[in-house]
Protein backbone atom coordinates (compact mmCIF):
# COMPACT_ATOMS: atom_id res chain seq x y z
CA UNK A 1 0.00 0.00 0.00
CA UNK A 2 1.74 3.58 -0.82
CA UNK A 3 1.60 6.36 1.22
CA UNK A 4 -1.29 8.30 -0.74
CA UNK A 5 -3.11 4.80 -0.61
CA UNK A 6 -2.84 4.93 2.93
CA UNK A 7 -3.62 8.44 3.94
CA UNK A 8 -6.77 7.83 1.75
CA UNK A 9 -8.06 5.04 3.09
CA UNK A 10 -7.74 6.42 6.78
CA UNK A 11 -9.26 9.79 5.37
CA UNK A 12 -12.01 7.93 5.31
CA UNK A 13 -12.43 7.07 8.86
CA UNK A 14 -11.57 10.19 9.90
CA UNK A 15 -13.95 12.06 7.83
CA UNK A 16 -16.50 10.14 10.06
CA UNK A 17 -17.35 12.36 13.12
CA UNK A 18 -17.47 10.07 16.68
CA UNK A 19 -17.37 12.20 19.83
CA UNK A 20 -18.36 10.07 22.65
CA UNK A 21 -21.40 11.48 23.02
CA UNK A 22 -22.44 10.95 19.47
CA UNK A 23 -23.03 6.72 19.46
CA UNK A 24 -24.29 7.32 16.02
CA UNK A 25 -20.74 7.95 14.62
CA UNK A 26 -19.00 5.83 17.08
CA UNK A 27 -21.28 3.45 16.01
CA UNK A 28 -20.59 4.13 11.99
CA UNK A 29 -17.04 3.36 13.43
CA UNK A 30 -17.79 0.00 14.53
CA UNK A 31 -19.28 -0.32 11.45
CA UNK A 32 -16.17 0.26 9.42
CA UNK A 33 -14.55 -2.19 11.47
CA UNK A 34 -16.75 -4.71 10.64
CA UNK A 35 -16.85 -4.18 7.14
CA UNK A 36 -12.78 -3.91 6.91
CA UNK A 37 -12.63 -7.97 7.93
CA UNK A 38 -15.81 -9.31 6.37
CA UNK A 39 -14.62 -12.54 4.32
CA UNK A 40 -10.91 -12.92 6.70
CA UNK A 41 -10.29 -15.73 8.85
CA UNK A 42 -10.82 -13.03 11.75
CA UNK A 43 -13.97 -13.65 14.21
CA UNK A 44 -16.10 -10.46 14.65
CA UNK A 45 -18.00 -10.17 18.07
CA UNK A 46 -20.41 -6.89 18.27
CA UNK A 47 -21.80 -5.55 22.00
CA UNK A 48 -24.19 -3.60 22.31
CA UNK A 49 -23.77 -0.15 23.41
CA UNK A 50 -24.95 0.91 27.12
CA UNK A 51 -25.77 4.37 28.83
CA UNK A 52 -26.42 6.04 26.18
CA UNK A 53 -23.18 5.34 24.58
CA UNK A 54 -21.78 3.40 21.63
CA UNK A 55 -20.96 0.00 20.90
CA UNK A 56 -17.99 -2.59 21.45
CA UNK A 57 -16.33 -4.29 18.59
CA UNK A 58 -13.97 -7.51 19.67
CA UNK A 59 -11.80 -9.19 16.62
CA UNK A 60 -10.62 -12.78 17.22
CA UNK A 61 -7.85 -14.37 15.25
CA UNK A 62 -4.54 -16.36 15.51
CA UNK A 63 -3.65 -19.88 16.97
CA UNK A 64 -6.29 -21.56 18.99
CA UNK A 65 -3.81 -23.08 20.90
CA UNK A 66 -4.64 -22.78 24.43
CA UNK A 67 -2.03 -19.71 25.12
CA UNK A 68 -2.83 -16.57 26.60
CA UNK A 69 -3.61 -14.19 23.78
CA UNK A 70 -2.05 -10.98 22.73
CA UNK A 71 -4.39 -8.15 22.66
CA UNK A 72 -4.38 -4.91 21.02
CA UNK A 73 -6.85 -2.17 22.01
CA UNK A 74 -7.97 0.58 20.42
CA UNK A 75 -10.59 3.64 21.01
CA UNK A 76 -13.06 5.12 18.11
CA UNK A 77 -14.42 7.75 20.44
CA UNK A 78 -12.82 11.67 19.74
CA UNK A 79 -13.04 14.55 21.67
CA UNK A 80 -14.13 16.99 18.54
CA UNK A 81 -17.49 17.92 18.32
CA UNK A 82 -19.92 17.11 15.13
CA UNK A 83 -19.03 19.38 12.97
CA UNK A 84 -15.49 20.46 13.57
CA UNK A 85 -14.40 18.78 10.26
CA UNK A 86 -16.66 20.90 8.81
CA UNK A 87 -15.56 24.35 9.79
CA UNK A 88 -12.65 24.06 12.18
CA UNK A 89 -10.69 20.92 11.05
CA UNK A 90 -11.33 20.08 7.83
CA UNK A 91 -9.87 16.59 7.02
CA UNK A 92 -7.04 17.67 4.15
CA UNK A 93 -3.43 16.72 3.19
CA UNK A 94 -0.89 19.32 3.78
CA UNK A 95 2.37 18.28 2.56
CA UNK A 96 2.88 14.50 5.17
CA UNK A 97 0.12 16.08 7.26
CA UNK A 98 -2.86 14.82 7.31
CA UNK A 99 -5.57 16.83 9.34
CA UNK A 100 -8.59 15.92 10.96
CA UNK A 101 -10.43 15.49 13.88
CA UNK A 102 -9.34 12.25 15.88
CA UNK A 103 -6.32 11.20 12.91
CA UNK A 104 -3.83 11.46 16.05
CA UNK A 105 -5.53 10.45 18.86
CA UNK A 106 -6.18 7.85 17.97
CA UNK A 107 -8.02 7.16 14.47
CA UNK A 108 -4.49 6.56 12.70
CA UNK A 109 -3.30 4.44 15.30
CA UNK A 110 -6.60 2.36 15.71
CA UNK A 111 -6.20 2.09 11.77
CA UNK A 112 -2.96 1.25 10.83
CA UNK A 113 -2.81 -1.79 13.62
CA UNK A 114 -6.60 -3.07 12.11
CA UNK A 115 -4.58 -3.44 8.88
CA UNK A 116 -1.18 -5.26 11.23
CA UNK A 117 -3.91 -7.55 12.77
CA UNK A 118 -5.29 -8.44 8.78
CA UNK A 119 -1.73 -8.81 7.65
CA UNK A 120 -0.96 -11.59 10.30
CA UNK A 121 -4.84 -13.27 10.18
CA UNK A 122 -4.19 -13.81 6.43
CA UNK A 123 -0.52 -14.68 6.96
CA UNK A 124 -1.68 -17.20 10.00
CA UNK A 125 1.97 -16.33 11.51
CA UNK A 126 0.97 -15.39 14.69
CA UNK A 127 2.36 -18.20 17.83
CA UNK A 128 -0.98 -17.22 19.97
CA UNK A 129 -4.41 -16.13 19.83
CA UNK A 130 -5.20 -12.45 18.86
CA UNK A 131 -7.96 -10.28 20.06
CA UNK A 132 -8.47 -6.59 18.60
CA UNK A 133 -10.88 -4.32 21.07
CA UNK A 134 -12.61 -1.49 19.45
CA UNK A 135 -14.21 0.51 22.41
CA UNK A 136 -16.19 3.79 22.35
CA UNK A 137 -15.78 5.84 25.46
CA UNK A 138 -12.54 6.10 26.20
CA UNK A 139 -12.10 9.88 26.56
CA UNK A 140 -14.69 9.90 29.27
CA UNK A 141 -12.69 7.56 30.87
CA UNK A 142 -13.87 3.98 29.40
CA UNK A 143 -16.97 3.91 31.71
CA UNK A 144 -18.75 0.92 30.19
CA UNK A 145 -15.47 -0.65 28.30
CA UNK A 146 -13.07 -0.58 31.85
CA UNK A 147 -15.22 -4.06 33.06
CA UNK A 148 -14.11 -5.81 29.49
CA UNK A 149 -10.36 -4.47 28.96
CA UNK A 150 -9.47 -5.58 32.22
CA UNK A 151 -10.97 -9.18 31.50
CA UNK A 152 -9.08 -9.23 28.40
CA UNK A 153 -5.89 -7.99 30.33
CA UNK A 154 -6.04 -10.81 32.90
CA UNK A 155 -6.12 -13.44 29.94
CA UNK A 156 -2.98 -12.08 28.25
CA UNK A 157 0.86 -12.41 27.54
CA UNK A 158 0.58 -8.94 26.39
CA UNK A 159 -1.49 -6.13 25.61
CA UNK A 160 -0.66 -3.56 22.86
CA UNK A 161 -2.17 0.28 23.14
CA UNK A 162 -2.56 2.11 20.06
CA UNK A 163 -2.48 5.25 21.11
CA UNK A 164 -0.46 7.89 19.57
CA UNK A 165 3.37 8.08 19.67
CA UNK A 166 5.32 10.68 21.60
CA UNK A 167 7.67 13.29 20.88
CA UNK A 168 8.94 11.69 17.10
CA UNK A 169 7.84 8.47 17.49
CA UNK A 170 8.55 7.17 21.00
CA UNK A 171 5.87 4.78 22.75
CA UNK A 172 4.62 4.74 26.41
CA UNK A 173 5.81 2.59 29.07
CA UNK A 174 4.20 4.48 31.77
CA UNK A 175 1.17 6.76 32.53
CA UNK A 176 0.17 8.86 35.39
CA UNK A 177 -3.18 7.69 37.39
CA UNK A 178 -6.54 10.14 37.12
CA UNK A 179 -8.84 11.15 39.81
CA UNK A 180 -11.67 12.61 39.01
CA UNK A 181 -13.66 14.40 41.59
CA UNK A 182 -17.45 16.13 41.28
CA UNK A 183 -17.73 18.78 44.60
CA UNK A 184 -21.28 20.39 45.19
CA UNK A 185 -21.41 23.27 47.79
CA UNK A 186 -24.80 24.43 49.03
CA UNK A 187 -25.46 27.84 51.55
CA UNK A 188 -28.31 29.75 52.37
CA UNK A 189 -29.49 32.68 49.88
CA UNK A 190 -29.58 36.20 50.42
CA UNK A 191 -30.66 39.33 48.64
CA UNK A 192 -27.53 40.69 48.36
CA UNK A 193 -28.53 44.34 48.54
CA UNK A 194 -31.10 44.32 52.05
CA UNK A 195 -30.22 40.78 53.69
CA UNK A 196 -26.76 40.38 52.80
CA UNK A 197 -25.84 38.87 56.48
CA UNK A 198 -27.99 36.31 56.01
CA UNK A 199 -26.89 34.82 53.19
CA UNK A 200 -23.84 32.06 52.98
CA UNK A 201 -22.71 31.85 49.60
CA UNK A 202 -21.55 28.60 48.13
CA UNK A 203 -19.50 30.27 45.88
CA UNK A 204 -16.96 32.07 48.52
CA UNK A 205 -16.80 28.43 50.12
CA UNK A 206 -15.53 27.11 46.60
CA UNK A 207 -12.85 29.57 46.05
CA UNK A 208 -11.53 28.28 49.47
CA UNK A 209 -11.91 24.84 48.59
CA UNK A 210 -10.60 25.21 44.77
CA UNK A 211 -7.35 27.27 46.41
CA UNK A 212 -7.05 24.20 49.23
CA UNK A 213 -7.39 21.83 45.97
CA UNK A 214 -4.70 23.69 44.01
CA UNK A 215 -2.21 23.66 46.52
CA UNK A 216 -2.31 20.12 46.56
CA UNK A 217 -0.01 20.18 43.39
CA UNK A 218 3.49 18.90 44.55
CA UNK A 219 5.38 18.79 41.26
CA UNK A 220 8.31 16.72 42.91
CA UNK A 221 5.99 14.08 43.52
CA UNK A 222 4.43 14.15 40.03
CA UNK A 223 1.34 14.95 41.68
CA UNK A 224 -1.26 17.71 39.81
CA UNK A 225 -4.70 19.03 40.91
CA UNK A 226 -6.70 21.36 38.63
CA UNK A 227 -10.14 22.63 38.57
CA UNK A 228 -11.49 23.31 34.85
CA UNK A 229 -15.09 23.48 35.23
CA UNK A 230 -17.11 25.39 37.33
CA UNK A 231 -20.58 26.70 37.98
CA UNK A 232 -22.75 28.34 39.99
CA UNK A 233 -25.33 31.44 41.33
CA UNK A 234 -28.72 32.31 41.44
CA UNK A 235 -29.01 35.78 40.36
CA UNK A 236 -26.57 38.89 40.03
CA UNK A 237 -28.49 40.14 43.28
CA UNK A 238 -29.13 36.85 45.47
CA UNK A 239 -26.14 35.55 47.92
CA UNK A 240 -25.84 32.14 45.99
CA UNK A 241 -27.22 28.97 47.37
CA UNK A 242 -25.35 26.55 44.93
CA UNK A 243 -21.86 26.23 43.19
CA UNK A 244 -19.93 23.43 42.16
CA UNK A 245 -16.93 22.26 40.43
CA UNK A 246 -15.03 19.68 38.70
CA UNK A 247 -11.35 18.32 39.99
CA UNK A 248 -8.33 16.57 38.08
CA UNK A 249 -6.02 14.54 39.75
CA UNK A 250 -2.95 13.20 38.57
CA UNK A 251 -0.41 11.03 40.63
CA UNK A 252 2.33 8.78 39.77
CA UNK A 253 2.18 5.94 42.24
CA UNK A 254 -0.85 3.50 44.03
CA UNK A 255 0.00 4.88 47.02
CA UNK A 256 -0.31 8.53 45.95
CA UNK A 257 -3.65 8.15 44.35
CA UNK A 258 -4.65 6.56 47.85
CA UNK A 259 -3.32 9.49 49.58
CA UNK A 260 -4.99 11.96 47.42
CA UNK A 261 -8.14 10.26 47.07
CA UNK A 262 -8.98 10.52 51.24
CA UNK A 263 -6.88 14.57 50.91
CA UNK A 264 -9.56 15.58 48.48
CA UNK A 265 -12.95 13.55 49.86
CA UNK A 266 -11.81 14.61 52.90
CA UNK A 267 -12.33 18.26 52.92
CA UNK A 268 -14.40 19.70 55.35
CA UNK A 269 -16.40 23.44 54.61
CA UNK A 270 -14.55 26.45 55.77
CA UNK A 271 -17.82 27.73 56.57
CA UNK A 272 -19.60 25.45 58.78
CA UNK A 273 -22.73 26.86 57.52
CA UNK A 274 -22.09 25.59 53.88
CA UNK A 275 -22.57 21.81 53.12
CA UNK A 276 -20.22 20.48 50.25
CA UNK A 277 -20.75 16.82 48.93
CA UNK A 278 -17.70 15.39 47.22
CA UNK A 279 -18.01 12.28 44.57
CA UNK A 280 -15.82 10.35 42.60
CA UNK A 281 -11.88 9.20 43.01
CA UNK A 282 -8.90 7.41 41.13
CA UNK A 283 -10.50 6.48 37.94
CA UNK A 284 -7.51 5.47 36.35
CA UNK A 285 -4.30 3.66 38.24
CA UNK A 286 -0.77 5.08 37.42
CA UNK A 287 0.73 2.63 34.75
CA UNK A 288 3.95 1.97 36.16
CA UNK A 289 7.44 0.83 34.41
CA UNK A 290 7.60 -2.72 36.15
CA UNK A 291 9.94 -5.28 35.15
CA UNK A 292 7.90 -7.50 32.77
CA UNK A 293 6.90 -3.77 31.13
CA UNK A 294 10.70 -3.02 30.51
CA UNK A 295 11.13 -6.79 29.42
CA UNK A 296 8.01 -6.29 26.57
CA UNK A 297 9.78 -3.27 25.53
CA UNK A 298 12.91 -4.80 24.62
CA UNK A 299 11.15 -7.17 22.63
CA UNK A 300 9.38 -4.38 21.11
CA UNK A 301 13.17 -2.99 20.33
CA UNK A 302 14.60 -6.09 18.81
CA UNK A 303 11.31 -6.56 16.43
CA UNK A 304 11.54 -2.26 15.82
CA UNK A 305 15.67 -2.84 15.00
CA UNK A 306 14.40 -5.61 12.55
CA UNK A 307 12.55 -3.20 9.48
CA UNK A 308 15.15 -0.14 10.71
CA UNK A 309 13.76 1.57 13.66
CA UNK A 310 15.19 2.80 16.47
CA UNK A 311 12.34 2.56 18.88
CA UNK A 312 12.79 4.97 22.14
CA UNK A 313 10.26 5.25 25.16
CA UNK A 314 9.72 8.59 26.26
CA UNK A 315 9.44 9.12 30.16
CA UNK A 316 6.30 8.98 32.07
CA UNK A 317 3.51 10.60 30.18
CA UNK A 318 0.19 12.79 32.68
CA UNK A 319 -2.11 11.58 30.06
CA UNK A 320 -4.16 8.16 31.04
CA UNK A 321 -5.38 5.64 28.57
CA UNK A 322 -6.98 2.35 28.61
CA UNK A 323 -3.44 0.68 29.14
CA UNK A 324 -3.11 1.96 32.98
CA UNK A 325 -6.24 -0.40 33.75
CA UNK A 326 -4.35 -3.37 32.25
CA UNK A 327 -0.91 -2.44 33.45
CA UNK A 328 -2.09 -2.14 36.96
CA UNK A 329 -2.89 -5.40 36.39
CA UNK A 330 0.36 -6.58 36.25
CA UNK A 331 -0.29 -7.20 32.70
CA UNK A 332 2.74 -5.93 30.50
CA UNK A 333 1.62 -3.43 28.37
CA UNK A 334 3.44 -1.11 25.71
CA UNK A 335 1.19 2.06 24.84
CA UNK A 336 1.83 4.80 21.98
CA UNK A 337 1.57 2.32 19.25
CA UNK A 338 -0.33 4.64 17.23
CA UNK A 339 0.32 6.66 14.38
CA UNK A 340 3.16 9.80 15.00
CA UNK A 341 1.82 13.47 15.06
CA UNK A 342 1.09 16.32 17.09
CA UNK A 343 -1.95 18.34 18.65
CA UNK A 344 -4.17 15.81 20.39
CA UNK A 345 -7.37 17.68 21.61
CA UNK A 346 -6.58 20.65 19.51
CA UNK A 347 -8.07 21.97 16.54
CA UNK A 348 -4.32 21.66 14.70
CA UNK A 349 -4.33 17.85 15.17
CA UNK A 350 -2.68 15.84 12.73
CA UNK A 351 -1.20 12.63 11.70
CA UNK A 352 2.09 12.26 10.19
CA UNK A 353 1.61 10.35 6.68
CA UNK A 354 5.39 8.85 6.87
CA UNK A 355 4.50 6.91 10.28
CA UNK A 356 2.23 4.73 8.78
CA UNK A 357 4.26 2.20 7.19
CA UNK A 358 6.82 1.82 9.61
CA UNK A 359 4.28 1.55 12.21
CA UNK A 360 1.88 -0.65 10.62
CA UNK A 361 5.37 -2.78 10.21
CA UNK A 362 6.04 -2.49 13.96
CA UNK A 363 2.63 -3.63 14.98
CA UNK A 364 2.70 -6.52 12.74
CA UNK A 365 6.17 -7.72 13.85
CA UNK A 366 4.67 -7.52 17.60
CA UNK A 367 1.31 -9.31 16.50
CA UNK A 368 4.04 -12.37 15.46
CA UNK A 369 6.82 -12.56 18.15
CA UNK A 370 5.17 -12.26 21.34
Amino acid sequence: MTHADAAAALSVWVALESPTSHPAGVNGMMDLVAKEVAGLPIAVERIAGRDGLGDMVMLRAGLDNGQPAVAVMSHLDTVHPVGTSSKDLPVRIEGDRLYGPGVYDMKGGAWLALQAFKDVARAGSAKRPMMFLFTPDEEIGSPTSRGLIEEIGRGSAAVLVTEPARQGGRIVTARKGVGRFEVRLEGRPAHSGSRHADGRSAIREAAHQILAIEAMTDYARGITTSVALIGGGTAANVIPQHAWFSVDCRVTTLADGAMMEQRILGLKAHDPEVTIRITGGMNRPPYEKSAAVAELFETARDVAAGIGLDLQDCPMTGGGSDGNFTAALGVPTLDGLGIDGDGAHTLQEYALISSIAPRRALMKGLLETI
